[in-house]
């Protein structure tokens, strides 16, 4: 059964009303149904808000205008569970980081990929990360940045959970946009795939 919640409910879980313990991350890695799944059940998380960010509209939608933003996911989680660096090799391994055109068949600068930093300490380790990947794939150059957090925007309540409130239209966009298929082409045989694959289980 999927959660029934609201956007409201869910950023005043995310952002407000959190725990002292709850920290927050930013990714944008494509199709936001798919990123939001590879996050949501992982031990640790506490929720995942699919949105829209880095943009310069001022009120994006997902259904209407939103001029250069990127489709994102606002993931909170417990670091007493969970690491922000744990997050971003989750990240890594559910991204093609060599397309700077989009995501699998999802083509666009919305569809593109970023890691969104809030300070300091996360730019410090997410550009750690990016040098590592990078590092390991010599001869391919990696093309998704680290960038400032911007305003988040979450998106319309019906792509909140998408993937778990249609789950046979979810996979069967998932699997017609080949983003397994690529993503075993990139990460199957990578010791980060390796490292998460613990996480993976638990999911």
């Amino acid at each position: 059964m999927f959660r029934k919640r609201s956007i409201v409910a869910s950023l005043l879980l995310s952002l407000w009303m959190a725990p002292a313990w709850s920290a927050s991350a930013v990714f944008a890695g494509g199709c936001f149904w798919c990123m939001e799944s590879a996050y949501q059940d992982i031990p640790g998380v506490t929720d995942v808000v699919s949105g829209l960010t880095g943009g310069t509209h001022p009120n994006p939608t997902y259904s209407g205008a939103h001029d250069g933003h990127y489709e994102a996911v606002l993931v909170s989680y417990d670091p007493q569970q969970i690491s922000y660096q744990q997050l971003l090799k989750l990240f890594w391994v559910n991204v093609d980081p060599f397309d700077a055109g989009g995501q699998f068949c999802d083509r666009g600068e919305s569809y593109r990929t970023a890691i969104f930093v809030e300070d300091d300490e996360q730019r410090r380790l997410a550009e750690a990360s990016l040098a590592e990947v990078q590092q390991s794939f010599e001869g391919q150059l990696i093309v998704t940045p680290v960038l400032p957090t911007a305003k988040f925007f979450p998106v319309e309540e019906a792509h909140q959970d998408y993937y778990m409130k249609n789950p046979l239209r979810y996979r069967y966009y998932r699997y017609g946009c080949g983003r397994d298929r690529r993503l075993d082409e990139v990460w199957q045989d990578s010791e980060l795939r390796k490292q998460v694959a613990p996480l993976l289980t638990a999911h």
